[in-house]
Formats: structure tokens, sequence, C-alpha cells
């Protein structure tokens, strides 16, 4: 039995696409020397949303984070990958899940899932009321 509380090493996902890479600095810590879970949150919205701008072709808001898990913590100098696929497209929405991995700073080309998020987002005019999604 191994005393290494480390997770194991897995492999990044060949069915979704990395959309966004991204280093926390010291100033995104808690006190705790760990990210601050909203600086994560933030950056999953970000990611979330590349995949539904393909789709929505224009204005689109976040309107609900269907699911949010903190696996791992992150740390500074963490490389973390951020992986998406669309889940759902609905009439005025698309969900997408987003799944991050880190590769921490000493150990380079090892990588652990850290979050994974489903994430909701609506297409809106320009008065900010939902629209339809335009047929591809």
């Amino acid at each position: 039995m191994s005393t290494n509380s480390s997770p194991p090493n897995i492999q990044l996902p060949t069915d979704e696409e990395l959309v966004l890479k991204v280093i926390p600095m010291p100033a995104d810590c808690n006190a705790n020397g760990d990210i601050f879970g909203g600086w994560v949150m933030a950056q999953v919205d970000l990611a979330g949303s590349v995949i539904p701008a393909r789709y929505t072709q224009g204005r689109m808001a976040t309107v609900a984070v269907n699911e949010f898990v903190f696996k791992h913590p992150v740390r500074v100098g963490d490389i973390l990958s951020f992986f998406s696929k669309v889940s759902r497209i609905g009439r005025t929405s698309i969900t997408v899940k987003v799944e991050v991995y880190a590769e921490r700073y000493r150990t380079q080309g090892q990588y652990i899932k850290v979050t994974e998020a489903l994430v909701t987002y609506v297409a809106i005019d320009d008065n900010g009321q939902p629209r339809e999604i335009p047929k591809s």
C-alpha cells in the first residue's frame, strides 16, 4: 500500500476539445495557499462559453451552473487545461460539460482532474431576451 496521498495520473480526454490553458498566480490564492474556488469557477465559465459561441452566433449569457465539483485543490503554478464538449442543445440554450485537469508544476506531463462542471448558456438578443439558436 502506498503512503503517497497524491491522486493517480490520468489520461486527458480525447472526446473533448481543449478550450483554455491557464496558470494560476499567487494573487489567486486563499489564506490556505490554495487557489480560490471562485477563481476556478470564473475560468470554467470562460472555457465553457467557447463552444456555445459557435452555435449562438451572437450574444449569450450563463444561466445555470447545473453541477460543479471540486475534486482536488488547485495550486499556484499548476498548468490547468480546460476541456469542454456539448452535452445538450435546446431551442435557446446549450449545456456544456467542462473538465479541468492540472499538471503540477513539479510533475509536468502527469495530470489529475481537479474540477468538473455542467454549465448552461442561453442565446440572447440585444435586449437580453432569450432567442433561438440558429440552425446550422
